[in-house]
């Protein structure tokens, strides 16, 4: 197909076209949907994947930012409870491109997102991951899970538990939205043109509660003292956090100070910021 499109798969957009069937088939396994459920594709490229998600029965809105591909994904889908949308899923409006999911008049009924949970399901380019997955959780709760498909170290952070290495401040962020697990790898092989890096399978599943309470710990003051604690991730605490946060948090949260950020969970940075106002206790 690329070569009869005489396409040119862009560097700047990460294209990177899965050309396996028995891919994007496990792809739509273990993105666990059911039949007629509601699908949103971000990246559909030339539809490969969206033609294994519509063939297990998902209702697919399938988003693509290249201009040049929306004809050729257009005829690909033709026929099928498919809607195209052209736009860039790091700007999108998230709420109303979820709203509208009637598929343009396809063979579905339109039903409100909050009694319809959608599934996302992506081949996310490394440069565009990190982002994308953060705005659908903070912007579009009618999305109840996540089956994404990244370079090998992007997955590793998104789904790191405290204590290990890849864990950071975008561990963090996932964990208080969601849980996330690796599920799979994807071999260079199955991809057109070939990456020079592996890739993997994350499945992410929104809680359904944020992790901490925000009316105990607001979410932007928690992450500016997560993002400060991993920004000197080798420090102690009590240095790291030095200009961010009050010593005596640290006994009122019984908070360790000489432990290091990768060592907390969700919950203690939540305890953190949620004691800053407490004394200690003596």
């Amino acid at each position: 197909m690329i070569a009869a499109q005489d396409l040119r798969p862009s560097r700047a957009l990460g294209q990177n076209f899965v050309a396996d069937q028995n891919t994007v088939r496990r792809i739509a396994r273990l993105a666990d949907f059911e039949p007629g459920q509601l699908v949103v594709e971000i990246g559909a490229g030339l539809g490969a994947l969206t033609l294994a998600l519509a063939e297990a029965g998902a209702k697919v809105t399938a988003v693509e930012i290249d201009r040049h591909l929306i004809p050729i994904l257009r005829a690909q889908v033709e026929g099928l409870d498919v809607r195209v949308v052209e736009d860039d899923a790091l700007t999108l409006d998230w709420p109303a491109l979820l709203d509208d999911h009637d598929n343009d008049g396809a063979t579905g009924v339109a039903v409100p997102a909050s009694t319809s949970p959608w599934v996302l399901v992506a081949n996310l380019p490394y440069n565009v991951a990190v982002p994308v997955i953060v705005r659908v959780l903070e912007e579009a709760p009618a999305v109840a899970s996540m089956l994404v498909m990244v370079q090998r170290e992007v997955g590793e952070r998104l789904a790191a538990v405290p204590g290990t290495k890849a864990y950071g401040a975008v561990s963090v962020k996932v964990a208080y939205y969601a849980t996330a697990r690796l599920v799979g790898r994807v071999p260079p092989a199955v991809f057109v043109p070939r990456p020079r890096v592996e890739s993997v399978l994350v499945r992410i599943v929104r809680r359904d509660a944020v992790a901490v309470d925000p009316a105990v710990a607001g979410p932007d003051r928690l992450f500016t003292v997560v993002r400060a604690g991993f920004a000197q991730r080798r420090k102690m605490l009590r240095r790291a956090l030095v200009d961010v946060v009050d010593p005596a948090t640290f006994a009122a949260a019984a908070i360790n100070p000489e432990a290091r950020a990768e060592e907390l969970s969700i919950e203690d940075w939540g305890r953190l910021v949620a004691c800053e106002d407490s004394p200690p206790q003596l």
